[in-house]
């Protein structure tokens, strides 16, 4: 009885000493011995940001030397302590997503201590407000090297934005190294996906439930390329617009690339005919059209237009307007008119990629002083149109002084990703910001990488991001198979 006796308290012994070890371990509030002025240099910036409350974890990295670092993130309820691992903050995922679940229409305040001299200091807190406004669950977007007229690896992935997990779509490892863009979603839904691929297995691709199909767009009995594509709202059209596209270098100008269109007109698609419907107000000898994007009820086309120049020589004097024109899906027309909502011409500024709020209020579109290849465009930045009163805004607090490009908006339209050079002015980044009922948009952050130091070492640039909201699934074999076949004459 004894033995039983002392095997049991030994068994409770070593339980209590493991306990006492777990303890010891885990992350204290330090007490501070100063307070510092100012809140600390991050990287990401993610001081004041409004952020969804299933996003991934914000983890940042300071900006300085210190013997030790400790961030202490509270909740309406909880606290969270994190020990920094080489100046990195790197908060666990489940535990971070109790935190958020927990503080939803709150804020989390988060605490910074260094250790300097073995005296513990605090920065100035700063907060997360945690929106009600969920964010689209999945991201897609082109990844690419910075190779302008090479490239060896491209592919179209999609990232679980609740974490940190990244898939590819297809890449052209499996496309014999061509270049693949312009992909696009049926309302925000992974199921039907239409993109674009050049070279020998060129075509626009649209992939669905039951397989793929090319779409083939004859006009003049003239096979033609489909690029910048917008769904309709009934998933039975698709806007895109015809570009024949050069590429030409700067010697001596901060833009390093030029990218100009010698024409471009827009057309749209009629997926249950397999039919193309044009209009002569979108096919001007005497313009420039490119850029279409239907209005969430599918009864506007909005596009851009610029007066036709001679290219490559006055490059520099295309200036395109942002307008729009009336279309009927029933009877599968035009309206008779085009409505200048922006006129470039007049302004000295070119408008390209206007992209619609999904409950019709708002449009934001990208403004550089010429041309439509804004994402070389160093003065290039992110405006809004109200639709309903006609307002032209800067969207105010969200542009940097590098390229703002490429944008598209959540389901919901509380959320808008867009593309940035802010970080180093040669990688495009992805980013997100929130915005209210009545065009108030909060502090952009940068999309939540695994590392934080990810996007001062990553060599790709991220292209197109297009909220989606669940995971895309590409059959690729049929793909190949479709992309083998041989193209109509």
């Amino acid at each position: 009885m004894k033995k039983t006796v002392m095997k049991y308290v030994g068994r409770t012994g070593c339980l209590s000493m493991l306990l006492g070890l777990l303890m010891s371990c885990s992350p204290q509030e330090p007490v501070s011995e100063q307070t510092l002025k100012g809140c600390p240099a991050i990287l990401p910036d993610y001081t004041g940001v409004t952020i969804p409350s299933n996003i991934a974890p914000l983890r940042f990295a300071l900006e300085e030397e210190a013997e030790k670092a400790v961030a202490v993130i509270s909740g309406r309820k909880d606290k969270l302590i994190v020990d920094a691992e080489d100046g990195s903050f790197l908060i666990p995922e489940k535990k971070w997503h109790e935190l958020l679940e927990s503080s939803v229409g709150d804020s989390l305040q988060v605490k910074v201590y260094v250790r300097k001299d073995g005296r513990w200091c605090m920065y100035e807190p700063f907060s997360w407000h945690i929106s009600p406004d969920e964010l689209d669950a999945f991201l897609v977007y082109r990844l690419i090297e910075p190779g302008y007229e090479l490239w060896n690896r491209m592919g179209i992935y999609q990232r679980d934005l609740t974490s940190f997990e990244q898939k590819s779509i297809l890449t052209n490892e499996k496309t014999q190294h061509n270049c693949m863009n312009c992909h696009s979603f049926n309302n925000r839904e992974p199921d039907r996906m239409v993109f674009h691929m050049r070279a020998q297995l060129g075509g626009t691709y649209l992939s669905e439930p039951d397989g793929v199909k090319r779409l083939e767009a004859k006009i003049n009995g003239k096979v033609q390329s489909l690029v910048y594509p917008s769904w309709h709202s009934s998933g039975r059209f698709i806007a895109f617009s015809m570009n024949q596209t050069k590429q030409a270098f700067h010697q001596n100008d901060r833009n390093r690339i030029e990218v100009f269109d010698f024409s471009s007109d827009v057309v749209v698609y009629d997926l249950e005919r397999d039919a193309v419907l044009t209009d002569s107000l979108l096919m001007k000898q005497t313009a420039f059209e490119t850029f279409p994007t239907f209005s969430p009820d599918g009864k506007k086309l909005y596009f851009c237009s610029a007066e036709a120049k001679t290219l490559p020589y006055e490059f520099d004097q295309v200036k395109y307007s942002l307008c729009s024109i009336d279309f009927d899906a029933e009877s599968r027309s035009f309206g008779t008119q085009v409505d200048t909502l922006y006129n470039g011409r007049l302004k000295n500024k070119s408008v390209s990629f206007p992209r619609v709020s999904p409950d019709g209020r708002f449009l934001v579109f990208t403004l550089s002083s010429y041309g439509n290849f804004s994402i070389w465009h160093k003065d290039a930045d992110l405006m809004m149109v109200d639709l309903k009163t006609g307002q032209v805004s800067e969207l105010e607090g969200v542009n940097s002084n590098d390229v703002e490009s490429y944008h598209s908006w959540s389901s919901n339209g509380h959320w808008l990703v867009f593309s940035s050079r802010r970080v180093d002015g040669l990688y495009t980044h992805p980013y997100l910001v929130h915005v209210d009922g009545e065009g108030h948009w909060s502090k952009p952050f940068a999309v939540p990488q695994s590392d934080p130091q990810f996007y001062r070492n990553f060599m790709y640039s991220f292209n197109i991001p297009e909220l989606v909201k669940g995971e895309v699934k590409l059959d690729k074999r049929a793909l190949i198979r479709k992309a083998s076949e041989k193209k109509p004459e």
